[in-house]
């Protein structure tokens, strides 16, 4: 009797002290790992921005670049062309706006301008079918839409490529009323209003 009675002691015990612990890391647990909505501009630390920051130099011309950086250097670049001639500088090079500029090396290791960004003409109010935003200079998005369910509140340049909130998209094309962004979702057009 004795025996049975610690061993019905013993197995509420055991179930007791189950049941507490079960109910204890899910309570305290589900606070630890809640996870905030990504509502920021979010990049990878893994990925290091290899952009050169600057404005654009009055040695300027069509095939090459003078970049003066954000540190004051004057750099030469040549712009590369693709096969049919056609250069990757988007938005176009005017003395005097800012630039993203991604490098690379050349023939005989000479500098060249793989990619530029006029971050300027970037810059500004931009509409689709169901967005209408601002660009501004500080980094930040202000989505002229009330009903937008996911706006972006940020962007960025990161190797040629334009981060909008957690959204990465290639730079197609950048004009002056024109705007093409293309990502893995297919290609989205923007125009000055």
């Amino acid at each position: 009797m004795k025996t049975y009675y610690f061993k019905a002691k013993f197995s509420f015990a055991v179930i007791l002290f189950g049941a507490l612990f079960v109910l204890g890391s899910c309570q305290f647990g589900s606070k630890k790992n809640a996870r905030k909505p990504a509502d920021t501009l979010q990049v990878d630390n893994a990925v290091i921005d290899t952009t050169v920051y600057g404005t654009c130099g009055e040695g300027t011309a069509m095939h090459s670049l003078e970049l003066i950086t954000d540190a004051g250097d004057s750099l030469q670049y040549m712009i590369l062309e693709s096969a049919d001639g056609q250069q990757d500088v988007q938005g176009g090079l005017l003395v005097g706006d800012r630039l993203a500029v991604i490098e690379g090396k050349g023939l005989d290791n000479e500098r060249v301008a793989k990619k530029v960004v006029n971050i300027t003409t970037l810059l500004g109010k931009w509409t689709s079918l169901d967005k209408n935003f601002d660009i501004l200079e500080d980094g930040t998005v202000r989505s002229n839409v009330k009903a937008e369910t996911n706006p972006w509140t940020n962007w960025k340049i990161l190797n040629g490529q334009l981060l909008l909130n957690k959204d990465t998209f290639d730079i197609v094309k950048l004009g002056k009323d024109s705007l093409y962004l293309e990502n893995k979702q297919g290609i989205f057009t923007f125009k000055r209003p």
